[in-house]
């Protein structure tokens, strides 16, 4: 894959921001081989005058690196009051996994990241239980079981925190990992930590969505991949699929059918954010 620095940028819309990055790449030599821009000004649909941009330019067509970039790029980020970033492709994004019991997240980025179809390195994976250890341990990657005790979560929430900060994680990513992150991990990793709810949000929140979904008859289910924050199953949407059913599926085969679609729009999910697609606005995501 060619090496690549990506800049996303987020700022108040005005007329001259792509030909001031356009003219500020080009002046120094840069290639860009991506572009996607998007301007949210449609103000009867609660638009924000707001605009975005990712563009994918040539590592080896600048001549200087991500350093000196940031240095240059400041006055213009400046003067159009941007929320900015740029990161070198080459550089794998650490993503610490948590889990619990159910294994088919888990298993299938595992596999992706094993085969090189991910990119990004995992530097633990962190449960609740001890059932996943040697599925991980086979893929040559630390297992920490911190167990909960439901009269003293926080000592567990506690332990989680440290093992994230001693991995230096970028971000994390809950593969079925069925507890409730209190509202200063959330807080301090805002916009990094990414969850599957196996439901289309935001249609039945909460636990059991299988279920609630099967009493109301629902003749589609889905899966929804977002952002943590503290208000439950209410975070940025990221990606979302849905599957058909009917009638005549049982708990057990909407259980079965919506795994299939809780590992592809997880995949495609983490796959966005460490390929920095992911531009957040509030309780929005633009996704290029």
């Amino acid at each position: 894959m060619e090496q690549v620095y990506r800049l996303t940028i987020s700022c108040p819309d005005r007329v001259g921001i792509v030909a001031k990055v356009g003219e500020f790449v080009s002046s120094h030599g840069g290639w860009i081989i991506e572009a996607n821009h998007y301007a949210d000004t449609s103000v009867e649909l609660g638009g924000s005058g707001w605009f975005f941009m990712r563009h994918c330019i040539k590592a080896n067509s600048l001549p200087f690196g991500l350093a000196e970039f940031r240095e240059k790029f400041a006055a213009i980020a400046e003067e159009f009051g941007m929320d900015w970033q740029i990161n070198d492709s080459a550089q794998a994004k650490k993503i610490i996994l948590m889990a619990s019991k159910e294994s088919h997240c888990l298993s299938d980025l595992l596999h992706r990241v094993h085969s090189k179809e991910l990119f990004c390195e995992i530097p633990c994976v962190i449960s609740n239980h001890d059932d996943l250890r040697s599925m991980v341990e086979w893929h040559g990657i630390p297992f920490f079981h911190v167990p909960v005790d439901k009269n003293n979560k926080q000592e567990h929430f506690d332990r989680v925190n440290s093992i994230i900060a001693e991995h230096k994680a970028d971000s994390i990513v809950l593969a079925r990992y069925m507890q409730i992150l209190p509202a200063e991990i959330c807080q301090q990793y805002a916009g990094q930590v990414i969850n599957i709810h196996h439901s289309f949000l935001p249609s039945f929140a909460g636990a059991k969505p299988y279920h609630q979904a099967a009493e109301r008859g629902v003749k589609l289910i889905g899966a929804t991949c977002h952002y943590v924050t503290e208000e439950l199953d209410a975070g940025p949407i990221i990606d979302q699929d849905v599957m058909r059913i009917s009638h005549r599926d049982s708990i057990e085969d909407t259980v079965r059918l919506g795994k299939d679609v809780e590992k592809q729009v997880l995949a495609r999910g983490v796959r966005s954010h460490v390929e920095d697609r992911v531009l957040l606005h509030g309780n929005k995501t633009i996704v290029f």
